[in-house]
């Protein structure tokens, strides 16, 4: 957890570029303030968990993409998954693709922190929707401040959180706000409210209701909002509003903040309830079998051996024949001949009869690369995927068409 020296200096701070535009957000890595180009869906340090892209970034990393976006004017959908999210998007497919559609999934509940660390995913700690918020607010020294428009909320909330926010310096200054009460997604959608969010003139959009309307909202009217920076935040609303008190730190460290949250919303119990369950189930059935498997095929190989990739392009059909070990070691080998083949606009068949080994790296890789060729109306297969290839992809949670 971030201390308020921390969230200021990570709003000043930039990440690196690599030569293919992907933030690399480590802490060995000497950051430098930079142009950066636009990040595509295959430049995402992305890993596959249990079907949803969980992106390797910090906190820096966050707000210099969050900065850039603003300043470009370039959409930016941010999710924040945390154990609801997750336990969600196993039984709710609309859910779970309002995820896969986000340009950035940060890690917020410490339980999604625990499993990717135990599937050997490079996250330290959590990188919640608050923390973010915090941290933007915190940014006083930055060269413009953020505009911002908050949108649900309890009754009241919202304008009590913004006269809270722009009676002190900071790096967020709210120019609107709307409730629209106890209502649908699609209620929500009307002309007359998509219109004043957008005549705000905001940089940054911060939703708040539950989970599911909240990300089905915003992927409804991602073509008619016009504020480019867009995320569900939930209880950050409420904080910011103090109409909720958070967690102390030491309890959002230990990943008790949710006890907390019981004292402050008994209500709440409920859901952390069948969430524990859920995870629990999941642990068992799906993430201890995948970290097994995985292991199992990595251990069958050899050290020096790489990953090798041939390529056949036909007339309507691009081929991409693998062999040898598909995991995070060579990513970079895969995503220039992944995008060449979705720059093609063609049918891409991925070949996986000599692969040997596969992670949750490669397999976040994969999610995005069907990604992008659903959003251009292609389509991606798998062929020659051995059993034991299958049962990884399903524990892993990306479905084989």
């Amino acid at each position: 957890m971030l201390t308020t020296q921390e969230l200021q200096e990570a709003g000043r701070s930039y990440y690196r570029v690599d030569r293919f535009g992907t933030d690399r957000d480590r802490p060995d890595v000497d950051t430098a303030t930079t142009d950066t180009a636009a990040v595509d869906d295959l430049d995402r340090d992305v890993y596959c968990v249990l079907g949803i892209p969980i992106d390797a970034i910090g906190m820096r990393g966050v707000l210099r993409r969050i900065r850039d976006a603003a300043r470009r004017k370039t959409r930016l959908l941010i999710s924040t998954p945390n154990l609801n999210f997750l336990v969600a998007s196993q039984s709710d497919r609309s859910f779970r693709d309002s995820l896969i559609l986000s340009d950035l999934c940060t890690v917020d509940g410490m339980p999604v922190v625990w499993i990717a660390r135990l599937i050997g995913i490079p996250i330290k700690s959590r990188t919640a929707g608050a923390d973010i918020f915090d941290a933007l607010k915190a940014d006083i020294g930055s060269a413009s401040t953020l505009k911002l428009f908050l949108f649900g909320g309890p009754e009241g909330g919202a304008e009590r959180a913004a006269h809270r926010l722009n009676s002190q310096p900071g790096g967020l200054h709210c120019v609107g706000w709307s409730n629209p009460g106890y209502c649908s997604a699609e209620e929500m959608s009307r002309d007359h409210i998509i219109e004043e969010i957008n005549a705000s003139g905001a940089d940054f959009l911060v939703a708040s209701l539950s989970s599911q309307k909240g990300q089905s909202w915003l992927q409804r009217n991602h073509q008619r909002l016009e504020i480019p920076v867009r995320a569900h935040l939930g209880a950050a609303l409420n904080f910011q509003a103090g109409t909720v008190k958070r967690a102390p730190p030491i309890l959002r460290r230990l990943g008790l903040e949710w006890l907390w949250r019981i004292k402050e919303e008994p209500y709440l119990w409920r859901r952390y309830w069948n969430d524990g369950t859920a995870m629990l189930r999941l642990l068992f059935t799906h993430v201890l079998p995948f970290v097994f498997w995985t292991w199992w095929m990595r251990r069958t190989h050899e050290r020096g051996e790489a990953l090798t990739i041939t390529q056949d392009y036909g007339s309507r059909t691009v081929t991409l024949s693998l062999s040898g070990p598909a995991d995070a070691r060579h990513v970079d080998r895969a995503i220039p001949v992944f995008r060449a083949a979705t720059a093609s606009r063609k049918r891409v068949t991925l070949d996986f009869s000599n692969v040997c080994a596969i992670d949750a790296r490669f397999l976040g890789l994969l999610l995005m690369l069907r990604k992008q060729l659903e959003a251009q109306g292609c389509a991606g297969t798998f062929v020659g995927v051995s059993p034991l290839m299958a049962r990884i992809f399903r524990m892993g949670g990306l479905d084989l068409p």
